[in-house]
This record gives C-alpha cells, sequence and structure tokens, in this order.
C-alpha cells in the first residue's frame, strides 16, 4: 500500500510553549514524547529561535549619525502633516456644517454645480466698499 506522509505544522504560540517548557527544565525527549514532535532537531529549532538563549525578535538598527538626523527630521515632519491634515478635517467638517445650515435656512441646494450660476448673477452689496 502507498501511504501519504503527514506533515504536521506547529503554530508560533504551540512552538513558544514547548520552548518554554524546555527552559523550565523538561528535556527534548519528554517534550517530543508528550505532544508527537517527530523531527530530532524540530525542539532545538524553536529553542535557537524562540528561547533565551536563542535569537531574539528585536530588531536591531544601525544607523549612522547622517541617517540618524534624517529620521529624526521625517519623524518632524510626519507630525507636521498629521497636524495639518487634523486642522484641515476640522475645516472641512466646518465648512459642510455651514453649507448644511446655509441650505437649511436658503431652501435650496448650494452645491458645486450652482457656483456658476451664482457667481454670473449680481450680488446686492458690491463686492468692494469705500472706506470712508
Amino acid at each position: 500500500m502507498n501511504q501519504k506522509s503527514i506533515i504536521k505544522r506547529y503554530s508560533i504560540a504551540f512552538k513558544q510553549q514547548v520552548v518554554r517548557e524546555y527552559e523550565a527544565g523538561s528535556s527534548v525527549q519528554e517534550l517530543r514524547a508528550k505532544y508527537g514532535i517527530g523531527g530530532g532537531n524540530t525542539i532545538q529549532g524553536w529553542v535557537q529561535t524562540y528561547g533565551r538563549e536563542g535569537m531574539r525578535h528585536k530588531l536591531l538598527v544601525i544607523q549612522s549619525p547622517q541617517e540618524q538626523n534624517q529620521v529624526k527630521v521625517l519623524r518632524e515632519r510626519v507630525g507636521q502633516l498629521e497636524k495639518v491634515v487634523a486642522q484641515l478635517t476640522l475645516e472641512k467638517v466646518m465648512l459642510e456644517a455651514s453649507l448644511a445650515e446655509a441650505e437649511a435656512e436658503w431652501g435650496e441646494d448650494v452645491k458645486k454645480k450652482d457656483a456658476a450660476r451664482l457667481s454670473n448673477e449680481p450680488t446686492s452689496a458690491p463686492k468692494s466698499q469705500e472706506v470712508r
């Protein structure tokens, strides 16, 4: 008979649990038997990757002073742009509220398509007034 081999995939949380138990004193053989892990080097690989003595998942960034300065400038620029976006958002909300209020008061839609028509109509007050 032709049997298919079973390939097991373990989650990161499971691997970390096994590594914690190993670091707490369990042997590799005990853990293999307890969890049915077949590979001889599987747990050792997990210990290297997830264990205290193995690789840590810390990002170590090595930058020159010029690169550090550039990152600082870019972060400041991002902060400035976020403030501008917040201000523009508030202005947009205020303009939309003003438009809704004007439409309610005048009883008609004041839309962009009406702007051309409105700009050609004479206004009741002159555009520039003399200062006395």
